[in-house]
């Protein structure tokens, strides 16, 4: 049988353990399996876009387990009363094929794209990093505030969005979180002065320079994390050139991330290798650092694998019949009929 973990089971794992412990074994997770890179059979997304947006595939095995999500983005979707991303996922088992989890992504998405932001800044900012600019306070945003402020000591926001509501709900959402001041700015400059790490996460598919060179100051660590896609960046290409850029895997962000507008020969790092210690992360106090993330399968593979053992754990979820149990493997035929009396019995 198969698991099954829906938006409802998601949240009670969060409310058992709380948010801050969730992320942070999130972040254990990605660590473990990003260090594990060489193993895995990878490759960029399958996209498929339209005028309005875009639905993907993100695939990805080790010799054990294989993965995938469903993902979409699409921004006009708030207007009509439905997020901008939804996902789903599925492990199974290499050897036989068997789907052993099904699971809703969604919400689990956000906190694991959280969790690698996390991670990331971890080796990328500076040590003594406490104010964060967040630009975009849409749906992602206070995943991204929370896991910022829980592990890594972030205790200062320095919030912008061009629509105001979206401010006004992260601003009430983060209102009793003791240790957490929240300052709301009137534009993106406003925002980054005096920021030791800036995280955009816009959803517009436009050609934006949301970040810009006199906005950049020595030292500062940048998370590039809104919603990526061919067409669709967020920092000008000068703050790249002027940056250490570090991505996840190079051959999909070059497609998608703000590092399509740099030139082929453009030197990037990926993280991994500085997981594994073949690369160097932050080099000096000086140094302006880039993570260009874009949203790898791996980190679903490893959010996959932590809400099984959590499931587990907790006993959530429930089996279901998502792929048939037959007394004769070849007699698929026969199982249908039987199904099928079977329903007509229960009918009549």
């Amino acid at each position: 049988m198969t698991l099954l973990l829906t938006t409802q089971d998601i949240a009670r794992i969060v409310a058992r353990i709380g948010l801050p412990k969730m992320l942070a074994r999130m972040v254990d997770y990605i660590e473990d399996d990003f260090r594990r890179w060489p193993e895995f059979e990878k490759s960029p997304r399958h996209a498929v876009h339209s005028d309005v947006g875009v639905i993907e595939l993100m695939p990805i095995a080790d010799a054990r387990e294989y993965s995938f999500k469903y993902v979409n983005g699409h921004p006009k979707n708030t207007k009509e009363g439905l997020p901008t991303v939804m996902a789903f996922g599925v492990l199974a088992e290499v050897a036989t094929g068997t789907p052993t989890l099904l699971s809703e992504l969604t919400l689990t998405t956000a906190m694991r794209t959280a969790a690698t932001s996390v991670m990331a800044a971890k080796r990328l900012a500076r040590s003594d990093a406490r104010t964060m600019a967040l630009i975009g306070n849409g749906a992602q945003s206070e995943f991204q505030a929370l896991a910022f402020h829980h592990l890594l000591g972030i205790d200062e926001l320095r919030l912008f969005d061009v629509d105001a509501a979206a401010t006004q709900k992260l601003v009430a959402h983060l209102a009793h979180m003791p240790g957490l001041r929240v300052v709301v700015c009137n534009s993106t400059a406003e925002a980054v002065r005096g920021a030791d790490i800036v995280t955009t996460v816009t959803a517009d598919k436009t050609n934006a320079t949301i970040l810009t060179p006199e906005m950049i100051v020595p030292g500062m660590h940048i998370n590039g994390v809104g919603g990526d896609c061919p067409g669709k960046t967020e920092l000008h290409a000068e703050v790249l050139a002027r940056a250490s850029v570090f991505v996840e895997y190079e051959p999909q962000t070059r497609i998608e991330g703000d590092l399509q507008q740099m030139p082929a020969d453009f030197c990037v790092t990926e993280f991994w290798r500085v997981l594994r210690g073949d690369a160097a992360g932050r080099a000096t106090e000086r140094e302006v650092t880039v993570f260009d993330s874009v949203g790898f399968a791996l980190e679903d593979y490893s959010a996959l694998r932590l809400l099984r053992d959590l499931a587990r754990e907790l006993s959530l979820g429930v089996p279901v019949g998502l792929i048939p149990d037959l007394a004769d493997p070849k007699d698929l035929y026969g199982h249908l009929m039987m199904d099928t009396a079977a329903g007509l019995a229960r009918a009549a």
